[in-house]
């Protein structure tokens, strides 16, 4: 090969050379630019809630403390505490409770932690003529349901069902509520 292809053919790939490393160094550059894409993990984690939820033992401690108040009374009731989407955390029903306890035990907890209010002051807003919130399905306003809040708000609920009289199943869910707010 004669000296004078040789030198050509240095000179273009030399310059093919630059060019390719002046792109890549261009692509980089822009691409530095762009705003940074969170990595899947993150995006999924900003997609994501926490919210604050009573503990099993907690909950358990409550309806515990709801049964031994019951008793003292003389009354065989049925304690629910639910969670904030409605779910069932604990039910005790005490022995020879009454059938229709644990339905309405379930229905009073749901109504304190949907509103984030005792039963018994709601039972005055569902009175009247035409459409209340009485008509809501699942909620019983009778006295006997409490909420338990905590700093965001409500994430319990403790219904009770079964004394002769909601008064006294809302005695009942306090002493379960009181409780809770005793240092252990």
């Amino acid at each position: 090969m004669n000296a004078k292809i040789f030198r050509t053919r240095l000179a273009i790939g030399t310059a093919t050379g630059v060019v390719t490393v002046a792109a890549a160094a261009g692509i980089a550059a822009a691409q530095d630019s762009r705003p940074a894409q969170p990595a899947p993990a993150a995006a999924a984690a900003q997609n994501v809630v926490q919210t604050e939820a009573l503990g099993v033992d907690a909950a358990t401690r409550a309806a515990q403390a709801v049964l031994a108040e019951a008793r003292k009374g003389g009354h065989r009731v049925t304690v629910a505490v639910l969670d904030r989407s409605g779910s069932v955390r604990v039910l005790l029903k005490a022995d020879g409770a009454g059938p229709q306890t644990e339905e309405s035990a379930k229905r009073k907890a749901f109504t304190a932690v949907s509103f984030g209010q005792p039963t018994s002051a709601l039972a005055r807003n569902a009175q009247g003529d035409g459409p209340t919130i009485r008509d809501i399905p699942g909620t019983l306003f009778l006295g006997g349901g409490v909420p338990v809040t905590a700093r965001s708000g409500p994430v319990a609920g403790i219904g009770v069902g079964g004394a002769p009289s909601g008064d006294l199943d809302e005695r009942y869910a306090n002493a379960g509520l009181k409780t809770l707010e005793q240092p252990r």
